[in-house]
């Protein structure tokens, strides 16, 4: 089970992007919850988004009214949709997740994880 991180790139400021985190791995997998996190260089990682298994959504001040977190349970992806970006939203991005799954003996785990980084440049 695993997660994938998409949709990063280059733009130049006041540009959108809009990032996934898809899980995989297992037929049954789900993700329950989910946050986006950034680590700029030489800063920490921090957490821009984040929304819960039911939907309640969070940001940090710095990317509210400016970034929309959601998801398609279908798809069993978390997306991050950003908007009017800023030179300061430059870092590579992270996506962190509880997911529900069956195991061969049709019993619920529950893990959390962590996709890979997807870099975000944006230009001034």
């Amino acid at each position: 089970v695993q997660l994938q991180a998409s949709g990063g790139g280059l733009v130049q400021a006041g540009g959108s992007l809009k990032l996934s985190c898809a899980a995989s791995g297992r037929r049954s997998v789900r993700i329950t919850a989910a946050g986006w996190y950034r680590q700029a260089p030489g800063k920490q990682r921090e957490l821009v988004a984040h929304i819960s298994s039911g939907d309640s959504t969070n940001y940090a001040d710095s990317v509210k009214g400016r970034f929309t977190v959601s998801r398609d349970n279908a798809k069993n992806t978390v997306y991050l949709q950003m908007n009017s970006l800023k030179p300061e939203d430059t870092a590579v991005y992270y996506c962190n997740a509880d997911l529900l799954y069956y195991n061969d003996h049709e019993e619920p785990v529950v893990m959390r994880s962590w996709g890979q980084g997807t870099l975000v440049t944006v230009s001034s």
